[in-house]
């Protein structure tokens, strides 16, 4: 093992390393009858408000609330946190200071209602002085002003010296979650390093300084806030705390800033190598070595790159990072290739970063490489602007052409201008992002359907788990928006009903369809036909039209779903469930939902994945789904606390938000999920499973489609019926098609061959042959001519040629063929200072319908003006003429 000065160091001084600090944090409160709680995903899953797990306390949200109950009343954790995206940003920052990054690890405790500020003051000081030994007279402590019982813990029995106990206002010594709800005191431990760095204690003039740095926070829930503002005692108060390991293990090995930690310190030395930098006090390495961090664990966690939501701020720190290694020089892939180091040195503590090596690299390394063009492009466009600047200012205008033309993120840009002493015109580039938004808008043919202005208070009672008919009410009717007491004719409405079987599209499964019928004397009075339901809160909306007789508020009625078609999205809802369990067992636990579509038709399904799905990776999806059909268990549906679901392996989708029941549905070993949707009684009811398509739709994000029962069967008879047909005229059979077929193509690509060579002999002979036709405009040689029976391939082919043959010239070909126009422009390289291909052909392009592009020497346009070619091509020599 080759040991590294710090290692040498570490070992020498008996310093203890980051992973021994974690440990031992857990160790010492798991001694004290705390739970020993692993780190939650970086995406919350309580919380859909929250962009990324930024504390400790975030998987705990909802005992501190009291809507979830579990087996303990002390916890400890060492939580992976990112402070990346929305409220909590540290992005720009990261690199530049000391202590802040975008991945960092929270070691916290936790009390719901158990212990309280005593113990939390006394086991942090016990941890801190007696099992770490930090030296008693180098710690202060923060309280909140009106916190007399805290300070009187620290001084009379903890013994901290008065004039070390600060007494701190609301801003920085109160926590709250909200404007209302748990909220107490806060009291914070402060490190000093010492006289020799520079900085006053926490309340002074110089409290931003760097020797006083703030290692733990112990908050008190002590308060419910009311809407009044007034502070109501909590029956039970709780213990919140959080403690950065980062910084913890900074002050233990006698570092200052963080990047100097063992942890921080193998990764740099690791982004040196990769990287032939030996400097590992530069900015950029720092942050390349802290945004892998944060980028393989989120990655982990199942965000792909994107652009929009978690997955754009993963993007943004990979292109952050891929920027910094370009600025040290670097222009192979390198950022993926420090996922290994990430591995050996945080691997141990969580073992499904080891486990999920591969598939990490991957992403990252996919993303590298889309991004590599954009930056090389970008750069010498920023590089250029900036050499012509004159101020201290880039142009909005410049930032948005970077960003709208060539992909490169605003937040580089400021990155890059930050280097250079520069800011940006954000006002200049809103303005044009304004521009280009009002043009899209008034492009857009998207027109949003409004929610209904309910009136009614009760909301509808499903019944549609066990009855698909229920006699019922009419609560309210609405037709164009309005409520209105009666409905007759053929008219369009939305019904609510105080109770129904229709189950309202939620969950991605579509709503029923059916009927209401009112019933008087034995004879049908009203019927109105139910074409889709949907929710709004807690209300079921019929949308549909009265075939028949009159409808009313207050009318008792019999509500009746379309049992075939509820049948069908059963099938398919059950399948998709089936589905989620296979994917993620032959792709990886990474895949989760991304979105779901369930109806009677067929099933669609999202899910997170970076590459396509193979078609032997197809086959085992489809086996294990079709396995799980005929073992036909029985599907139960249960109705649970969500830690009972949660100790019961059930998937919950993240962004969603649950309530304090939840229902569980459960297919044998196999599938568990939480899901409000319908579904069959036993597997084999779903009959069979058919994957029928499978694309990517967005980056990182694939989708599948597939049918169940008579829709499977009708497909696989389509396909049988296909399978004939070819055959037939094929005159083989279903064994022998695939290798006849294949012969067939290899024929067809030798014949394609032969065609494209002698087309290429015929471009050959006409190029001599209209060589001779090139005139002189302004001293350049100028052949414009059309010809007819050439692809574009023999276009270039043959302008190649006719520029060899002229040796100094502007050639332009068109052909018309099948109603379009295909035009070719070539200059020779020694006129491309002066002519771009690019600029001739687009004004050929212009009168004939069309538009190109290309490179300085040759370019391409087609168009759909077949009449307009001659014309165009005449003017020719104008547009040289112009240009020279």
């Amino acid at each position: 093992m080759i040991l590294t000065d710090l290692s040498v160091r570490l070992i020498m001084e008996g310093l203890m390393k980051s992973n021994e600090i974690r440990q031992s944090f857990l160790n010492y409160f798991k001694s004290r009858g705390h739970e020993v709680v692993p780190s939650s995903s970086l995406v919350p899953g309580n919380d859909p408000t929250l962009l990324f797990t930024n504390a400790g306390m975030v998987q705990f949200k909802d005992l501190f609330l009291g809507s979830e109950v579990r087996s303990y009343q002390r916890a400890v954790s060492s939580q992976r946190c990112v402070r990346a995206g929305g409220k909590h940003n540290d992005l720009e920052n990261v690199g530049y200071t000391a202590r802040h990054h975008t991945f960092f690890e929270m070691l916290g405790n936790f009390s719901f209602g158990d212990y309280f500020k005593e113990d939390a003051i006394s086991y942090a000081w016990e941890f801190l002085t007696e099992v770490l030994r930090l030296p008693k007279d180098k710690l202060w402590v923060t309280v909140y002003r009106d916190d007399d019982e805290a300070a009187a813990i620290w001084t009379d029995q903890i013994g901290v010296p008065v004039d070390r106990v600060v007494r701190l206002g609301e801003s920085s010594n109160f926590w709250q979650m909200g404007d209302t709800g748990p909220c107490g005191p806060c009291s914070e431990i402060f490190y000093d390093h010492g006289p020799e760095v520079a900085g006053g204690p926490p309340g002074s003039p110089d409290e931003d300084g760097d020797r006083y740095i703030e290692i733990w926070n112990l908050v008190f829930m002590q308060f419910d806030r009311q809407t009044s503002g007034e502070l109501v005692p909590l029956p039970k108060p709780s213990v919140d705390t959080g403690m950065g390991l980062e910084r913890l293990a900074a002050v233990l090995q006698h570092v200052h800033s963080n990047y100097e930690i063992d942890l921080f310190q193998n990764l740099l030395n690791a982004a040196a190598t990769i990287t032939g930098v030996s400097d590992t006090a530069n900015t950029s390495l720092r942050v390349i070595a802290d945004h892998i961090r944060s980028c393989a664990f989120l990655v982990l966690d199942g965000v792909t790159p994107s652009n929009e939501g978690r997955g754009y701020v993963l993007r943004r720190i990979i292109r952050r990072a891929v920027r910094h290694g370009y600025q040290l020089g670097v222009t192979d892939l390198f950022f993926y290739r420090l996922v290994d180091a990430l591995v050996k040195e945080m691997g141990d503590a969580y073992a499904d970063l080891k486990k999920d090596q591969s598939r990490v690299e991957k992403v990252l390394k996919e993303e590298e490489q889309q991004f590599a063009r954009t930056l090389e492009n970008g750069m010498q466009i920023l590089e250029q602007a900036i050499k012509q600047l004159n101020g201290h200012v880039l142009s909005g205008d410049t930032v948005f052409r970077l960003y709208d033309t060539y992909g490169f993120p605003v937040d580089l840009t400021a990155d890059v201008a930050r280097e250079h002493h520069l800011t940006l015109d954000m006002d200049g580039f809103e303005r044009a992002m304004n521009v280009q938004r009002e043009q899209a808008r008034a492009a857009s043919q998207f027109n949003a359907v409004e929610k209904l202005a309910i009136d009614v208070a009760d909301g509808t009672e499903f019944v549609g788990y066990d009855t698909l008919n229920k006699d019922a009410t009419v609560l309210a009717i609405y037709q164009q928006g309005q409520s209105v007491k009666d409905l007759i004719g053929n008219s369009e409405a939305v019904v609510l009903l105080d109770i129904s079987p229709f189950y309202g599209e939620s969950g991605g499964q579509a709503g029923d369809c059916g009927v209401l019928k009112v019933m008087r004397g034995g004879k049908l009075t009203a019927l109105f036909e139910v074409v889709d339901t949907q929710k709004q809160g807690e209300h079921v909306l019929h949308k549909g039209v009265l075939r028949q007789g009159r409808l009313s508020v207050g009318e008792n009625l019999t509500a009746s779903v379309e049992e075939k078609n509820r049948r069908a999205t059963m099938l398919n809802h059950s399948a998709t469930h089936l589905l989620h369990a296979a994917l993620r067992e032959v792709l990886g636990e990474h895949v989760t939902q991304k979105g779901s579509l369930v109806t009677a038709d067929r099933l669609r399904f999202d899910f997170s994945h970076n590459t396509p799905v193979t078609a032997d990776e197809v086959k085992r999806i489809e086996a294990l789904v079709n396995r799980e059909i005929m073992r036909n268990v029985a599907v139960r549906k249960e109705v649970m606390s969500m830690d009972e679901a949660m100790n019961q392996g059930a998937m919950a989708l993240f962004g969603e938000k649950y309530g304090d029941r939840v229902r569980v549905v459960s297919m044998g070993e196999f599938s568990t999920e939480l899901c409000g949707g319908t579904h069959v009684e036993r597997t084999g009811d779903i009959g069979l499973f058919k994957l029928v398509a499978e694309t990517g739709i967005a980056a990182g994000v694939r989708r599948v489609e597939a049918v169940t029962g008579a829709g499977a069967l009708a497909y696989v008879e389509r396909e049988e019926a296909v399978l004939r047909q070819i055959c037939e005229s094929l005159k083989t059979g279903a064994d022998s098609v695939a290798e006849r077929v294949k012969q067939l193509v290899g024929h067809a690509r030798s014949l394609e061959k032969e065609l494209g060579q002698m087309k290429g002999k015929l471009a050959s002979a006409a190029g001599s042959d209209i060589a001779s036709r090139a005139i002189e405009v302004n001293g350049i040689k100028v052949l414009a001519e059309q010809v007819e029976g050439f692809d574009n391939k023999a276009l270039r082919e043959t302008v190649d040629k006719l520029k060899n043959k002229l040796g100094s010239a502007v050639v332009v070909l068109g052909s018309a063929e099948g109603g379009k126009v295909a035009l070719v422009v070539g200059v020779t390289q020694d006129l491309t200072d002066r002519i771009k291909a690019g600029d001739v052909v687009n004004q050929i392009a212009a009168m004939v319908g069309g538009k190109g592009g290309g490179r300085p020497d040759m370019a391409m346009a087609g168009g759909t003006d077949v009449e307009s070619l001659p014309g165009a091509l005449a003017a020719v020599s104008e547009i040289v003429t112009k240009i020279t």
